[in-house]
């Protein structure tokens, strides 16, 4: 049984808040016996880093109706109930509705997801008061079938020095799981699509230098057992977990900021609800400052015009887009083939 609600003080710039936490006894994790308490404690813990890395964005947030193996759903619009000092923004989505999204800015509205239920915390690339324009670039190394962490190490680092070419100044995390996940600093000149284009053309350009091990194919048929550059996360409304996110899987994983001198060393099982917290009290946060390095995406720009010259066009969008200009067909090679 959940027991009493309780309500815990969570600091901030307009100082401390009381927040309310309901059922604190409730277990998320049942194979490590993590309850809503112990959540809404690790972000009271993490609560600046969280708030410097996933702050002032518009955010999704991934819920659960119970634990992490039960029920879960998104909510884009906020939750009804949200104190008052909790802000939203409008943004506009590819089918091109609006609506408000959540925005952090300050530990205490995270304490507050978590009583909602909120485990994984989806921030936007962009602001919330110029949401149209990413100050992000993300690239989202996925291992295939057969790969795992250790083979994307190899990638991330070259990607790191890859962006270093271009102007780019690379930050790297774990995504909680078995993938790796690169954000780079970025001027907001430039809307979802361009930078999606910038994205493809950094990609396509690693595909070629390490061709046995990257590849951009959206379809799974295609990858073998490579890494798989998504590229689509970098259009609109395509979100990651955040940095110093937890993750709905049975260790409690937590997506986290790592430097790139402990990357080749680093076990994302062993970053966790119970350990991130000491491990940023100890070494701080490696991504803090991250945006002061912004920098321009032109040459990035100018790699994606020679390549569609040299006629390589659009990719494949995410299924639930509307058709875009210049976009393939959305037919799996395989069926394609039959087709004929």
């Amino acid at each position: 049984m959940a027991g009493d609600a309780v309500t815990i003080s969570v600091p901030g710039p307009q100082g401390d808040r009381e927040v309310r936490i309901s059922s604190p006894t409730r277990v998320l994790w049942p194979e490590l016996g993590i309850t809503k308490l112990e959540l809404a404690e690790y972000f009271v813990a993490v609560g600046d880093a969280f708030v410097e890395a996933n702050g002032d964005r518009p955010v999704s947030l991934q819920r659960f109706s119970g634990d992490i193996d039960g029920d879960q759903f998104f909510s884009k619009n906020p939750p009804k109930g949200a104190p008052e000092w909790v802000r939203s923004v409008p943004v506009t989505y590819p089918s091109g509705r609006r609506h408000p999204q959540l925005v952090i800015d300050e530990p205490a509205v995270a304490v507050w997801g978590a009583q909602m239920n909120t485990i994984v915390f989806h921030p936007w690339a962009s602001r919330a008061e110029t949401s149209d324009f990413p100050d992000q670039l993300r690239i989202d190394l996925d291992p295939q079938p057969g790969t795992s962490f250790a083979e994307a190490v190899p990638a991330a680092l070259a990607l790191r020095d890859l962006l270093a070419e271009v102007g780019l100044t690379g930050f790297v995390k774990t995504s909680g799981n078995r993938g790796i996940h690169v954000f780079a600093p970025i001027e907001p000149e430039y809307e979802f699509l361009d930078v999606r284009h910038a994205v493809i053309a950094l990609a396509r350009e690693l595909e070629r230098r390490m061709p046995e091990q990257l590849t951009t194919a959206w379809w799974k048929e295609l990858r073998g057992d490579r890494i798989f550059i998504d590229y689509n996360q970098a259009n609109r409304d395509r979100t990651m977990a955040g940095a110093y996110s937890p993750r709905a899987l049975p260790h409690a994983a937590v997506s986290c900021p790592v430097e790139w001198d402990e990357l080749e060393s680093t076990d994302p099982k062993l970053l966790t609800i119970r350990t991130v917290p000491e491990r940023l009290q100890k070494t701080g946060d490696p991504w803090a400052g991250m945006q002061e390095h912004t920098a321009p995406i032109g040459v990035l720009l100018e790699w994606w015009q020679r390549d569609l010259d040299d006629g390589l066009g659009e990719l494949p969008f995410p299924p639930d887009f509307p058709k875009m200009p210049g976009e393939p067909p959305r037919v799996q090679p395989s069926r394609a083939r039959h087709d004929v």
